[in-house]
């Protein structure tokens, strides 16, 4: 296939749009089903580079959740514990602990479920019959992978009224080392960012600690790899092998760290037990549930707890989730990992992030504070590498 016209671009009125090969070869894709816009593809294309270089750096299957050429979280595929696999809505999925990547996607996708709300998926592998079982009762776009096994496919061409967008893309591709853009009819051109990502990059630990365990140095290449194909300026919070907290295209450091936080703090809340033993009224859907959550958590939970509401959202009114009751639980949480695509300029991020149970951070370095930041580091005891690179992404 040459090229492949689209229904339109960015908006409704951006026509004509279609994908197409500039040197006149054969797409690397191939459409199985439905028909991707110009954002799937964007969501599709950053999102497959993302879970391609995270198995080849850590060797483990991976897969991440994309909305709006960001991703919502990613992660490798580790197994769930019991309380997290019921905050990701996966506990009764047969079969969940013999899939890897089923145990990725449903990390990917559970992170931040409202931002994952219709989003764009990519698997480093073939898709199973277990993933794409998660895959089909969610509210998604579509989908990329390498390959889909014949269940898997039957399944995930079942949803949106048989619309799902299935995209299959040859796992041996390699870009041209020089990419192109235009914006308002100029063309820029620069070398694409081959830079590998790896736990080399931690070896210069600028803290008076200097204890870096090797799975929370996974935990930081899978935060670096994320903000590698994250809209910038972006941090990520990353635990157990999956990105918690993305803070992303804010036009200041400290709030995309406040961001990212304030996501890795749900996360966590997200896992308490008052959350986990909320009884739902009947019939309230998924989407449903992660909005009463959402709110549940939030310092407006009177919007789902008060006296003329409750009954729509809960079979049994719950206990509300007091601030000092979070405040407390979030204070008992630490071993968190930090990526930044770019120096750190105050130390107030270091700050943020030490609320939020942050215990080692990778952060390019080069800013004329670093000696601040690194002090502040040091107060909380915390162990920090420069990496030396910096990972903007536009």
């Amino acid at each position: 296939m040459k090229e492949f016209p689209l229904k339109y671009g960015c908006n409704p009125n951006q026509s004509p749009a279609r994908i197409f090969m500039a040197d006149g070869s054969d797409l690397p894709v191939e459409i199985l089903n439905g028909r991707p816009g110009y954002i799937n593809f964007l969501d599709a294309f950053n999102a497959w580079q993302l879970v391609k270089e995270l198995k080849e750096s850590t060797g483990a299957v991976a897969a991440t959740s994309f909305k709006h050429v960001s991703p919502t979280s990613a992660a490798i595929g580790k197994k769930l514990g019991p309380a997290l696999k019921k905050a990701c809505f996966v506990d009764d999925i047969e079969g969940l602990d013999d899939s890897p990547l089923a145990c990725a996607y449903a990390r990917a996708r559970g992170t931040d479920r409202m931002s994952s709300f219709g989003d764009f998926i990519a698997l480093s592998d073939e898709c199973d019959e277990v993933t794409a079982r998660i895959i089909a009762r969610e509210v998604s776009d579509g989908i990329i992978a390498p390959a889909y096994s014949p269940k898997a496919l039957e399944i995930l061409k079942g949803k949106r009224k048989g619309g799902y967008n299935i995209v299959k893309i040859d796992k041996d591709y390699v870009p041209a080392p020089v990419e192109r853009k235009q914006v308002f009819g100029v063309t820029f051109e620069q070398g694409r960012n081959n830079f590998k990502i790896g736990k080399t990059l931690l070896d210069n630990i600028v803290t008076k600690n200097k204890n870096l365990p090797a799975d929370r140095a996974a935990d930081l290449i899978v935060s670096l790899i994320t903000l590698k194909y994250t809209q910038s300026n972006s941090v990520c919070f990353a635990a157990d092998g999956q990105a918690i907290g993305v803070g992303a295209g804010q036009q200041s450091r400290i709030h995309c760290t406040r961001l990212a936080a304030q996501k890795a703090d749900l996360w966590h809340l997200r896992q308490h037990e008052k959350v986990l033993s909320l009884q739902f009224a009947e019939g309230v859907g998924r989407p449903e549930k992660n909005n009463i959550i959402d709110l549940y958590l939030s310092d407006e939970s009177e919007e789902v707890l008060g006296d003329g509401v409750w009954r729509q959202n809960f079979a049994v009114r719950p206990e509300p989730f007091t601030r000092e009751e979070k405040a407390e639980y979030l204070a008992g949480i630490s071993g968190v990992s930090l990526g930044s695509d770019a120096f750190f300029p105050f130390a107030d991020n270091i700050e943020r992030a030490a609320r939020s149970g942050v215990s080692y951070i990778a952060e390019p370095g080069g800013s004329v504070r670093d000696d601040l930041v690194v002090e502040a580091a040091d107060a909380h005891n915390m162990v920090m590498a420069f990496t030396g690179m910096r990972l903007f992404h536009h």
